[in-house]
C-alpha cells in the first residue's frame, strides 16, 4: 500500500471516529439533563408516597388512642405503635406499600425520608387546638402535610 492510500484511509477511518465522538457528545448533552430531570421528579414522588405512608400511619394511630403522637418522641412512637398493635402488625403490608416493587414494608424506615442522606421526617403537634393538628415535614424540600395553624389542612399535602 502506498503512502497516499494509507493516509486516506487514515483520514476516513479518523473523521469516522470524530463523527462518532461528536454524535455520542451531543446524545448525552441531550439526554444527560433530561433524564437527571426525571431522577429528580421519580424521586420526588417516592418522598410523597412514604409522607403519605406515615399520614397514613398517623391516622391509624390517632384512630386507636385518640390523639396524635405528642410532638416529643412522636415518629419513635409511631414506630412502637406499628410494631406493637395487632391490627398494624396484620394489615401493615396491605397498608403501606412502598412505591418500588422489590421494597418490602419496614415500619423502622417508614419515618425516614428515601431521599440521601435519608433524614428522618420532621413532625411537630399541636394539641392546643380541637381537633389536634400536625406537622410533617421532609427537611430536604418543602414537602409537607398538614398545618399547626390551620384545621382544615390536617392531613393534606401542600402537593395535592
Amino acid at each position: 500500500m502506498d503512502v497516499q492510500k494509507r493516509n486516506q484511509l487514515f483520514s476516513i477511518v479518523l473523521g469516522i471516529i470524530i463523527i462518532i465522538g461528536l454524535a455520542y457528545w451531543l446524545y448525552q448533552s441531550i439526554v444527560g439533563p433530561y433524564q437527571e430531570v426525571i431522577e429528580r421528579e421519580q424521586m420526588t414522588e417516592r418522598v410523597r408516597h412514604q409522607m403519605s405512608n406515615v399520614r397514613e400511619a398517623l391516622i391509624q394511630y390517632e384512630r386507636t388512642n385518640d390523639e396524635f403522637p405528642p410532638t416529643e418522641g412522636g415518629l419513635d412512637s409511631l414506630v412502637t405503635f406499628l410494631k406493637t398493635d395487632s391490627a398494624m402488625i396484620a394489615n401493615g403490608d396491605s397498608l403501606f406499600k412502598p412505591l418500588l416493587p422489590n421494597v418490602s414494608y419496614n415500619p423502622d424506615s417508614l419515618i425516614y425520608s428515601p431521599r440521601p442522606p435519608h433524614p428522618k421526617f420532621e413532625y411537630t403537634l399541636n394539641d392546643t387546638l380541637r381537633p389536634q393538628i400536625y406537622l410533617l415535614k421532609d427537611p430536604a424540600t418543602d414537602d409537607q402535610i398538614g398545618s399547626l395553624e390551620k384545621t382544615t389542612r390536617l392531613n393534606s399535602g401542600n402537593w395535592e
